[in-house]
């Protein structure tokens, strides 16, 4: 069997009612100045986080963090000299507290950084809490940022990112909007469902996103049409989780490669941009991972297209203002991508991908 490093955070804490426990962590290891990294829906609740010491919050995350939203935050926390970063929020948020984490004082930059374990080291704790079920970002060792000069996404990798603590409480996401559960399950259906058909896939991975594909597909519809429903709601950060259990030893492919342009470019949701794309990589994989497929398409009644437009979404580009003119450079961009498209089961030629962004078209 291939050897793997399963990343998990050094103590995680999953369930309905355990966020009072990242407190009691904090004050036991003596955080007096932690910076929570957040929106602005997430600065109003930072409050429930109940830490000690002098808190400062960078409320300024956008939902597609770029260079200058990093360089803002990094600023603030060597204002604020932070002996504790913590992530409160969705795959943003967490992503740039994890940045925000590594990067002030260590003379080193996004693009020193940018790749696989380049990362100097971390002189701060780092703690990450999810307010929305969709990345996984707790759980995982990356991070991405889009460089407004390339209109790429720059992506980190390093072990000092993973978390000291994550705590994965469901309530905090019963107030989220139906559209933003839907994009948000989406995105954690397309890690979980990318990871399991990758060429890296591994069994011990499989064991968690086959599962996360199931839970998706039992539970987003009913957290869609009641965000109270605490089963749903519980099952979809469990998905969300075991889906950012397989970013780091496995990673996702050709699925995400093709969305990123359509939020870098046309800033869709990444969530929606996924959806969009999803049941046409899955076609185009299946050749190369058909028993997969199939257990893919099980989980999700047969049809992943129906299944996603059963949450309201149009899955036609151009019913969300993408110009047919800009595919040609999109399906460029997106080929180039080799982090990803060198995970996918099959290879794939930029006339392939333009192809499939005009059948999505």
């Amino acid at each position: 069997m291939t050897p793997i490093l399963l990343e998990r955070p050094a103590v995680l804490h999953i369930g309905d009612g355990t966020l009072p426990e990242l407190g009691r962590w904090a004050r036991a290891r003596g955080v007096q100045r932690p910076l929570v990294v957040t929106g602005r829906s997430g600065a109003a609740r930072v409050a429930l986080l109940d830490l000690p010491g002098e808190v400062t919050v960078f409320a300024d995350t956008k939902p597609e963090p770029d260079l200058p939203n990093l360089l803002a935050a990094c600023a603030l926390a060597e204002r604020a000299q932070p002996d504790c970063v913590i992530g409160f929020g969705g795959g943003s948020a967490m992503d740039l507290a994890k940045l925000v984490a590594v990067l002030p004082g260590s003379g080193q930059s996004l693009h020193d950084v940018a790749g696989p374990e380049k990362v100097h080291g971390r002189r701060v704790l780092l703690a990450q809490v999810p307010t929305t079920a969709g990345t996984g970002s707790e759980a995982g060792t990356r991070a991405l940022v889009t460089d407004p000069a390339t209109r790429n996404k720059v992506a980190v990798q390093s072990r000092h990112m993973l978390a000291d603590i994550a705590v994965v409480d469901a309530t905090l996401t019963h107030s989220v909007p139906p559209d933003v559960t839907a994009a948000t399950g989406l995105d954690a259906l397309a890690h979980c469902i990318e990871c399991f058909t990758s060429r890296k896939s591994h069994p011990v991975v499989d064991l968690h996103v086959l599962e996360g594909i199931r839970l998706v597909g039992r539970f987003l519809h009913r957290a869609v049409t009641d965000g109270a429903d605490a089963e749903a709601r519980a099952g979809l950060m469990l998905a969300s989780l075991y889906g950012g259990f397989g970013l780091g030893p496995v990673n996702t492919t050709s699925g995400h490669a093709i969305a990123y342009p359509l939020g870098t470019r046309h800033h869709l949701p990444h969530g929606l941009a996924c959806a969009l794309i999803m049941p046409h990589a899955l076609a185009v994989n299946a050749p190369a991972a058909p028993d997969k497929t199939a257990l893919v398409l099980d989980a999700l009644g047969g049809d992943v297209t129906a299944f996603c437009a059963s949450l309201g979404l149009d899955m036609r580009l151009r019913a969300h203002a993408i110009p047919q003119g800009d595919l040609p450079a999109m399906a460029k961009e997106a080929h180039a991508i080799r982090r990803l498209l060198d995970n996918n089961p099959r290879d794939m030629s930029e006339g392939e991908i333009l192809a499939l962004y005009e059948r999505a078209f």
